[in-house]
């Protein structure tokens, strides 16, 4: 059985955790949006094909998708302050190398590289569930799961900016200067959190998992210029199947895998996980299709001939709506619940899409409809994070968070090679060049609105009631106020162990760490004991478990422990090391 501890307890943590980390999240983010102002031009600026110019934005897709489930089980194993500054400083290097070359191989290394900052979303979350009072921590979970379309929605105008009046390798020189930035305010604000998840990394089910999705993903992107029909297509998608497959047999049998399949196979994950994708599908659309129709000129008869620069300040209300939606998403999950906001976060995004039919005609038609959008998917990618927090134990909150973080990202995908098949499939051809139509871009809503029915419908199958551990999670995070996060303290207490860590000397250790080991090595809870040495921890279930506690100048001690659903009292001397307590 391998335990993992702290070499020291996390500081304090401040009130500018939140922000710092919401702003990793935006930088990171930017990365997926960077390049779409020069799109049409990276052929031309990189001397290549169109189809090989593609894979500038496809190896960031892709290292993106490995990256987020892979560095959230790292975090929960060794520490998630420090896989975020990895994470960053990996960032940094692929944008500089970026910025340094027209090469296409060397900027293809430099966007691998950048995208593996993705995994920096699932890691701000753990953060903030290890650390945050959790009277806070719904609305700046919020914050962090938005960063996603934040970034990307501030990123276009900026973006668009910059390769209007500068060279475009300043765009990454501008990123690299924000990773650089960021990497700093981490170091300077966010403590590392405590929280550790026994056992090793799982290296054989990272090669496995990332070796799947680049044979699943990889089709999905480059489909339209292979062909769907094709055996390159055709081929890889098999070859998809029977590794994850093969991946999934092998997890399942792992003692301590990298992702546990038998937690995300609980209903409260898997509809979350599968409704995550629609979201992803439905965010991305209005990212396709608003920009295209707001640049293309008046000649056509329906397009809005604005600039490259207003277009994307007109879809940037879409990321700021997303933003200003985290502190009412908190109130709302507070009296009603994620799933409740989930539901009522895809109607709005439903809303949107449907009218926005029929409001393509005006340039403040597309603001509104950013505007409809962003509070929509604000309240949808806001919720998805407390779902699954509140499914799964504190120890897999990384990994949890990076697979959800996955889903959304595999449902961008999709939404990307189904609405690039649909616009080029319907676009008129003036003088050699494929010119979207009206009718393809109503086509493109009417599919992301079918998207979000069936993301409707898979928030409704969300369990109405939780078990025990689940329950008691989902209180913490609704907890709105300092008396209620009390009152939920001690329902907490009412369902696990409690009692003091205690000296040689019988007086009572403070700081000391006090965490809770399952039958199967794994970690199902951990604390820190309070000033008087008394500590509190909640059990997830009834069963067999140990109590290892460990302060600085002391032993090491695990105590083993049976929890039969009442309150357990369980002293814990640290001059007694390996002493049983009897249950």
């Amino acid at each position: 059985m391998t335990h993992t501890t702290t070499d020291q307890p996390a500081r304090g943590a401040s009130g500018a955790v939140v922000p710092v980390l919401a702003f990793a999240g935006i930088v990171v983010a930017v990365m997926q949006t960077l390049l779409v102002p020069v799109i049409k031009d990276l052929p031309q600026l990189l001397g290549t094909e169109p189809s090989n110019a593609t894979w500038v934005l496809t190896s960031t897709l892709l290292s993106g998708a490995v990256a987020t489930p892979i560095m959230g089980r790292l975090g929960d194993l060794y520490g998630k302050r420090r896989m975020l500054i990895l994470s960053l400083a990996v960032m940094v290097v692929g944008a500089l190398i970026s910025a340094l070359t027209s090469d296409l191989l060397t900027m293809i290394v430099g966007r691998t590289l950048q995208g593996f900052a993705m995994g920096a979303i699932p890691l701000g979350i753990g953060l903030m569930r290890d650390m945050l009072p959790r009277e806070k921590l719904a609305s700046a979970m919020a914050l962090m799961s938005s960063s996603i379309g934040v970034g990307g929605g501030l990123a276009l105008p900026a973006a668009a900016l910059v390769a209007q009046h500068m060279d475009w390798h300043a765009l990454f020189y501008g990123a690299a200067g924000l990773g650089v930035l960021s990497i700093a305010l981490t170091l300077l604000v966010v403590p590392e959190s405590p929280m550790r998840a026994a056992g090793s990394f799982d290296v054989p089910g990272a090669i496995g998992l990332s070796a799947g999705l680049v044979l699943l993903l990889l089709p999905i992107t480059k489909g339209s210029d292979w062909g769907w029909s094709s055996g390159t297509t055709l081929g890889l998608f098999a070859a998809s199947v029977a590794v994850l497959l093969l991946w999934g047999v092998y997890e399942l049998r792992h003692s301590a895998p990298l992702v546990d399949l038998r937690t995300t196979a609980r209903p409260a994950v898997l509809f979350t996980n599968l409704a995550s994708i629609m979201v992803g599908v439905s965010f991305y659309v209005v990212s396709l299709v608003l920009p295209q129709l707001l640049q293309l000129p008046k000649a056509t008869g329906y397009g809005l001939g604005q600039s490259m620069v207003s277009a994307g300040l007109l879809v940037a209300p879409l990321g700021l709506t997303m933003m200003f939606t985290a502190p009412v998403y908190a109130r709302l999950s507070a009296k009603y619940g994620p799933k409740t906001t989930l539901i009522l976060g895809m109607l709005i995004i439903g809303i949107g899409y449907g009218g926005g039919i029929g409001l393509m005609s005006a340039a403040w038609q597309s603001l509104v409809i950013a505007v409809v959008l962003g509070a929509g998917i604000g309240l949808a990618y806001s919720s998805l994070p407390a779902l699954i927090v509140g499914a799964v134990p504190a120890s897999e909150t990384g990994a949890a968070n990076g697979l959800n973080t996955l889903m959304r990202s595999i449902g961008t995908s999709v939404s990307s090679a189904v609405i690039g098949m649909v616009l080029a499939n319907t676009a008129n051809h003036v003088g050699g060049v494929a010119v979207p139509t009206m009718h393809g871009f109503r086509v493109s809503f009417l599919i992301a609105t079918g998207a979000v029915a069936v993301g409707l419908v898979l928030a409704l199958l969300l369990p109405k009631r939780d078990r025990p551990a689940e329950a008691a999670q989902h209180t913490r995070l609704r907890a709105s106020s300092e008396e209620e996060a009390v009152l939920a303290d001690a329902e907490e207490v009412l369902r696990g162990f409690r009692g003091r860590v205690l000296d040689a000397a019988g007086v009572p250790v403070a700081r000391a760490k006090v965490t809770l080991i399952d039958r199967r090595g794994r970690q199902a809870g951990a604390t820190v004991s309070a000033e008087d040495g008394t500590y509190a921890i909640v059990v997830p279930a009834e069963g067999a478990y140990v109590l290892a506690a460990k302060a600085a100048g002391h032993g090491p001690l695990a105590s083993s422990a049976t929890h039969t659903g009442d309150a357990r009292a369980v002293d814990l001397d640290l001059a007694l090391p390996g002493e049983t307590v009897s249950a």
